[in-house]
């Protein structure tokens, strides 16, 4: 005797909870761990990230953990956490971009780049000239390092946890579905 194929409706419950669960824990590693470093570098915004992006993990957690429970407003919890993180994500970039001080880097950085580098016996001055580069002509390059580097991570998070917001949205009326006649959930 076969076993029934899954019905559409079942096959998007498993998915859902399938990504959910990596994702969700995905979220919460790398926040825990983001955590632990930045309590050891004592960087308060940091903390303060790390701690709301393992918020959102949390949320996601627990609109999987409603689903397995039968409650269809574990959907509504999957949305929101991705909506919550791409937030996050959105507003520590816009923070991170509008934040680039050129005279910090050029009077402060530089500077103390240059006493480190000495203390490992290597100079810093030598460095930039094999690239045939000054600090006038570097502050320039590190600004657009910049702008590629969070402007990089705000358009892949709007295309990721957006992304994931929609695909959990889309599949809202199938879950629902599923849980309303699906007598047993799928594992995991």
């Amino acid at each position: 005797m076969t076993t029934p194929e899954p019905t559409p409706q079942e096959k998007a419950l498993k998915r859902v909870l399938t990504v959910s669960w990596l994702d969700g824990w995905s979220l919460i590693i790398i926040a825990s761990l983001s955590l632990l470093l930045t309590l050891v570098l004592g960087e308060l915004l940091g903390i303060s990230i790390s701690l709301l992006v393992l918020a959102a993990g949390i949320i996601e957690l627990r609109g999987r953990r409603a689903l397995k429970r039968r409650r269809a407003d574990g959907m509504q919890l999957l949305v929101r956490a991705q909506l919550f993180l791409l937030a996050v994500i959105l507003v520590y970039c816009a923070r991170c971009l509008g934040s680039f001080d050129a005279g910090y880097l050029r009077d402060q950085l530089v500077p103390e780049l240059r006493q480190n580098f000495l203390t490992l016996g290597i100079n810093f001055d030598e460095i930039l000239a094999q690239f045939e580069l000054t600090v006038d002509e570097l502050v320039p390059l590190v600004h657009k390092a910049f702008l590629i580097l969070y402007g990089g991570v705000a358009i892949i998070s709007i295309f990721f946890q957006g992304g994931l917001a929609l695909f959990y949205r889309r599949k809202t009326q199938l879950v629902t579905q599923a849980l309303n006649i699906t007598p047993g959930l799928p594992p995991r």
